[in-house]
């Protein structure tokens, strides 16, 4: 789960990662106050989660309260890259000596937390790491032992930090640290984060990127989501504890278990198809959650076959049977639908669909040519 520049920040400010003065504003009026209550010159800051924001002319410098109003009223009504901008963060000018890039990343390569940092941050860092790499500082953590002091210190020298910046330097990466551990982050960034003119160090922007998997061991974030960037269909997923992730292709796909889920997509795809989503029901799924399974694949308008696939365990494969049989009843629609059930009451499942004239199979593989066959208009 992303969060916007806002949030981030609260979050950083909580350990002590200092930021500039500013508050989060929902109307233009509210944006001419927090300038007054700031002295007046001000940066107003689009909150969306998509990159080039500045580019877009979603960051601008307000002179005073009334251009902070009129600025407001502008970016309040623009849509950056498809989204709609609906909160504005306006924060105090402060006048920057240096931008340096500082981050934290789950680095799959190390398979452990890393810290990148660049004296040379800001909006083109991305330019940096392509064309300057030796400019990218990287060092990974051990998640048992922690940022440990002389990891600070390398950090500092790797990016020729002035030593009379190193004493806040280190209480802020220590800061950023703890707040990508305690909020089961992916990613922690200041970008960037500057030295100012009268010798202090502010993360002047922050991003936060939160585990999903994790969230339920932070519900007071979940105010934080952003519905904006979610598919109507993965929110209506959510609601039913189901694992969705919408893709490109015409095979809608039903399983229960991630490993048998990645599987059946595999299989889908050696045989010329395209998976249109990954949906995996978990375990001891009822006929509600299969129908509400069934009723998301349905809202795809590709979606030109659906397949399910279910290994009844724990999960009996007639409650399946009769949860596909609710939704097809429910939605009328024409897509033909492919349903391999193995396992827990698998006969009595395939027992109901084939009274339903459902198509049924045997194999995976049986199941998955029949659905590729389908998908591109053939008769199973």
């Amino acid at each position: 789960m992303k969060l916007h520049e806002y949030q981030s920040k609260k979050i950083f400010e909580r350990y002590e990662v200092p930021i500039p003065k500013g508050r989060v504003a929902n109307i233009a009026s509210e944006a001419k106050q927090i300038a007054e209550e700031l002295g007046g010159r001000v940066v107003i800051k689009s909150q969306v989660l998509v990159g080039g924001r500045g580019k877009a002319g979603g960051i601008r410098l307000a002179k005073d309260p009334k251009q902070a109003k009129e600025i407001a009223t502008d970016i309040l009504g623009m849509e950056i890259k498809g989204l709609p901008v609906r909160k504005i963060l306006v924060d105090e000018i402060v006048d920057i000596d240096q931008e340096i890039y500082l981050g934290i990343i789950n680095d799959r390569n190390f398979r452990q937390p890393v810290v990148i940092a660049s004296s040379s941050g800001g909006v083109d860092i991305e330019e940096v790491a392509q064309f300057s790499p030796e400019k990218i500082f990287k060092l990974a953590i051990d998640p048992l032992l922690g940022l440990q002091d002389f990891q600070v210190r390398d950090i500092a020298l790797g990016i020729d930090l002035r030593r009379e910046f190193w004493k806040q330097f280190i209480k802020i990466l220590r800061g950023l640290y703890r707040a990508y551990i305690d909020s089961d982050a992916t990613l922690a960034e200041i970008n960037p984060l500057v030295i100012t003119k009268d010798k202090r160090l502010i993360a002047l922007d922050a991003k936060m990127i939160i585990d999903d998997n994790a969230l339920f061991r932070h519900p007071e974030l979940m105010e934080f989501r952003d519905l904006d960037i979610e598919a109507p269909a993965e929110i209506e997923a959510q609601k039913y504890g189901l694992s969705f992730i919408k893709l490109e292709g015409d095979i809608g796909c039903m399983v229960n278990g991630a490993g048998l889920a990645m599987a059946t997509m595999d299989i889908i795809s050696q045989f010329g198809g395209n998976p249109a989503n990954f949906l995996d029901i978990g375990g001891g799924a009822g006929a509600p959650k299969v129908a509400a399974a069934l009723r998301i694949i349905l809202s795809d308008p590709k979606v030109k076959v659906i397949l399910i696939n279910i290994f009844g365990g724990i999960t009996r494969c007639d409650e399946v049977a009769k949860g596909i049989l609710s939704a097809l009843g429910d939605m009328k629609t024409n897509i033909p639908v492919v349903v391999r059930l193995v396992g827990t009451n698998a006969e009595e499942g395939r027992n109901l669909l084939v009274d339903a004239k459902i198509q049924t199979a045997e194999t995976l593989v049986e199941a998955a040519e029949m659905s590729v066959l389908l998908s591109n208009g053939g008769a199973s």
